[in-house]
């Protein structure tokens, strides 16, 4: 989230998309129903009506992938009728940038596509630079170069007749939608955007999102109060998760993960420290060999030191341009080419896409290390229904896991606020904390190691890594210690200290820390700032509800990203009732500003969006796999052979891989006509595996069910609870029919378009409650992420002569 739970109270309207924020994020939604109550306008844009819906001033369907059409229409609305908050486009964004020669688009591609290699050469897009490296800018923004001109072109194709012909929404509803959103471009009003797996999990789901990124630079809705673009998490700590890294492609700190062509630490640093020569911008990423190297000293301690590289050596590198995701992962077991692995926390076997082919992968392998609190669908995998133990060659150790609410740690929630969790019962006996398995585990390696040796040992042998563990420890560790005496400005810090903030971490091997963004969590005046909470605050920030006292916030405890862009360029407010920060003439006031520079105006200030290399806001992002601007593209399986923005129907990048189990419908497939997306139940939490061993919700939510229209119903001859049975290119599940006015058929194209709906968290270990719904879903990825494409598949429908009882 750019912004946090209570801030969404400041909003005058709200747009909730790709989620059902009333079940499935009850925290957000009671800060909704808060600016609501204050008058803010609340919007649905959801595939079928829900809570969310019955609380919204009104609810739109939505054909579910049909996201970047609908929010396109809407950029072309803003630019069309001029709703775009002019000064703040032209002074905070790239609108003004000239695009190099380069670039062009056409028939739904950009230039400089390989389809050999199903990739674009992103040098292409490259923005024109003068003499001295600096972007040309046109502040007129009348140059059919710059940004501004050719986002307009760009999306004068997404005109309502045509937006609404492919997503199946109303003209009136397209202009509800639009007019009420685009209301709050003028400076003094405010909108978000709240969005959860809804849209990330689609073969577009990066550009669902840099869509809404683009409407809310052209509205100057990006670092105010009320304002942002704010995914709801589907749990509390996957923030906090993916900060420290578990993603493949990344470390801690969201930079990037060495691989094979960065041999060297300069190698890295070359390829990863991002230059400009823009004297406006702070192009904060400047500082990331200070970040990294502080991180390699966290790593390896002492051992680490500038002769060596600080043992970057000793890191593993990833080839360069391969995938090491869910999707590939899986693809390797089942090829065989996996020998064995740790499953921790996690029940891929239920939540993967094509579950069917997941299961057979995880078959090949020789062992399997998972911890868990109850068996699931992995766990015992080598017992599921159809399957003969014997022929399972896999040997599986089951280490028993505590519960959250029987250890201590921190988490980060969605608005990026460490708060501690404290430990409320022991774990009964045997059962250990993630940490208290790992760090006897390592250390177990690590004594192998320094006994036998082996290729590399320094890799394991040289880590800093402690005997027992103690979580208020890591969490120092987390923060980082100077590793030698060392001034920081007017103050000295001795060897051992604690680093006050990420502004202190050095390249030199002075400084260690596991995570640069958590710097000054944990600190030698105010310690374990996660814990605290004192509700104070000061006039100004408690307009908002601020409250900075209250645990702590990365980056040093800013509430709120980008906030230089919530003043005009003299650090005047652009809404002074509802104001984050404030140039008192000698200092900021409120928020921790984006930078303590005084304002851009004064000739001695930095462009607010301090992360991008050049200081502006992203309209065009040419960062992206496939393309620098959104692009709509249907599904991988889409119930049309085409749309009427271009002549590419997919997502030219979209990831998939080859086997014999990855069979995908053709478009417009007569035998699978109709659209499936999942979701999640409230009384279960993801793919079920804890909730479903609680009797009252499993009670509540005992079975498997599809949600349909009555329309379609009545077509296929099916009654409300029924046994019906659904099938897809890759398998075929059994559910209850749940007939029902929150879904209705779609008109796309002059024909009805039906769409049904299943939940995902049933699976087999729970006796006749279902199986994974995902054993119909396709893996196939959004080519940035990889997050397989689960809210949108084709299926068929049909009723059961009599319901399979599942075990």
């Amino acid at each position: 989230m750019t912004n946090h739970w209570i801030d969404i109270k400041n909003a005058d309207s709200i747009l909730i998309i790709g989620s059902n924020a009333a079940e499935h994020h009850p925290i957000s939604f009671k800060w909704v129903l808060d600016a609501k109550s204050r008058g803010a306008s609340v919007m649905h844009v959801d595939p079928k009506f829900s809570r969310t819906s019955a609380r919204s001033d009104f609810h739109v369907p939505i054909r579910s992938g049909t996201d970047i059409a609908f929010l396109g229409g809407m950029i072309n609305y803003i630019l069309e009728n001029d709703k775009y908050f002019k000064d703040y486009v032209v002074n905070y964004t790239n609108a003004g940038l000239i695009v190099g020669d380069g670039y062009e688009f056409k028939d739904g591609l950009f230039s400089g596509y390989d389809p050999k290699t199903r990739s674009y050469d992103r040098s292409k897009w490259d923005l024109a630079v003068d003499e001295n490296g600096v972007p040309r800018r046109d502040e007129t923004l009348q140059d059919p170069r710059c940004v501004f001109q050719l986002l307009k072109t760009h999306y004068s194709r997404y005109s309502l007749d045509k937006v609404s012909d492919i997503t199946g929404v109303s003209r009136d509803d397209l202009m509800r939608v639009y007019e009420t959103f685009a209301s709050t471009g003028t400076g003094t009003r405010a909108g978000t955007i709240l969005y959860a797996l809804g849209w990330t999990q689609h073969t577009v789901g990066v550009q669902n999102i840099r869509s809404a990124g683009i409407l809310q630079l052209l509205l100057g809705n990006i670092g105010i109060a009320g304002g942002g673009i704010n995914a709801l998490r589907g749990e509390p700590n996957v923030q906090g998760s993916t900060d420290h890294t578990l993603l493949y492609h990344i470390v801690p700190g969201y930079m990037a993960m060495p691989n094979a062509t960065w041999q060297t630490l300069d190698d890295y640093n070359k390829a990863n420290t991002p230059v400009s020569h823009n004297p406006e911008s702070a192009n904060w990423w400047q500082n990331k060999p200070k970040y990294f190297v502080s991180l390699l000293k966290a790593w390896y301690g002492d051992k680490a030191t500038k002769d060596n590289q600080f043992c970057y050596g000793l890191l593993p590198k990833i080839e360069k341009g391969e995938d090491y995701s869910y999707i590939f992962l899986f693809d390797r077991m089942y090829r065989g080419e996996i020998e064995g692995g740790f499953i921790i926390g996690l029940n891929p076997m239920q939540s993967m896409a094509n579950t069917n082919k997941t299961r057979k992968a995880l078959d090949k392998l020789d062992w399997l290390v998972t911890s868990e609190l109850h068996h699931s669908e992995t766990t015992d995998n080598w017992r599921r229904p159809g399957v003969d133990p014997k022929t399972v060659k896999t040997e599986v150790f089951l280490l028993p896991s505590a519960h959250r609410v029987e250890k201590e740690g921190s988490v980060t929630n969605s608005g990026r606020w460490m708060l501690w969790h404290y430990k409320a019962v022991d774990p009964p006996e045997g059962a250990r904390t993630f940490g208290e398995m790992f760090v006897p585990i390592v250390n177990i390696l690590k004594k192998k190691y320094e006994k036998e040796g082996g290729k590399l040992p320094e890799a394991i042998t040289w880590l800093d890594w402690p005997e027992k563990y103690v979580p208020e420890e890591v969490t120092k560790k987390i923060n980082g210690f100077f590793t030698m005496d060392v001034k920081v400005g007017d103050k000295q810090y001795k060897k051992g200290q604690l680093v006050p903030s990420f502004t202190a971490l050095a390249d030199d091997g002075s400084t260690m820390s596991l995570n640069w963004l958590y710097a000054g969590s944990f600190t030698e005046e105010d310690g374990n700032k996660s814990k605290r909470r004192d509700p104070s605050q000061t006039e100004m920030q408690a307009k908002i509800g601020l409250y900075p006292n209250w645990a702590w916030c990365w980056p040093v405890n800013r509430r709120i990203l980008y906030n230089r862009a919530s003043v005009d360029p003299q650090g005047k407010p652009w809404n002074p009732e509802k104001a984050v920060i404030e140039w008192n003439g000698e200092k900021w006031v409120g928020d921790v500003p984006d930078g303590g520079w005084a304002p851009l105006a004064s000739g001695k200030g930095k462009l607010p969006f301090i992360m991008h290399t050049h200081g502006y806001g992203q309209l065009y992002g040419p960062g992206r796999m496939e393309g620098p601007f959104s692009e709509h593209y249907e599904p991988v399986e889409t119930p049309v052979e085409n749309h009427p923005f271009s002549k590419q129907l997919h997502n030219p990048c979209y990831k998939s891989v080859s086997s014999d189990m990855d069979v995908l419908a053709k478009p417009a497939d007569p035998k699978f006509p109709y659209v499936l997306t999942t979701y999640n139940v409230t009384e279960h939490w993801c793919g079920g595996g804890e909730t479903r061993n609680v009797p009252n919700l499993l009670e509540a939510e005992p079975q498997l069910y599809v949600e349909m229209s009555h329309e379609l119903a009545r077509e296929k001859g099916i009654e409300n609870g029924d046994g019906v049975i659904i099938e897809s290119a890759r398998g075929k599940a059994e559910a209850i029919a749940m007939v029902t006015v929150r879904i209705k058929p779609f008109k796309v194209q002059g024909k009805t378009v039906h769409l049904v709906g299943m939940p995902f968290c049933f699976g087999w270990t729970t006796p006749k409650c279902g199986d994974s719904t995902n054993r119909l879903t396709a893996a196939v990825g959004d080519p940035n992420t990889t997050i397989p494409e689960y809210k949108a598949c084709c299926v068929n429908v049909r009723k059961a002569d009599a319901l399979t009882e599942i075990a």
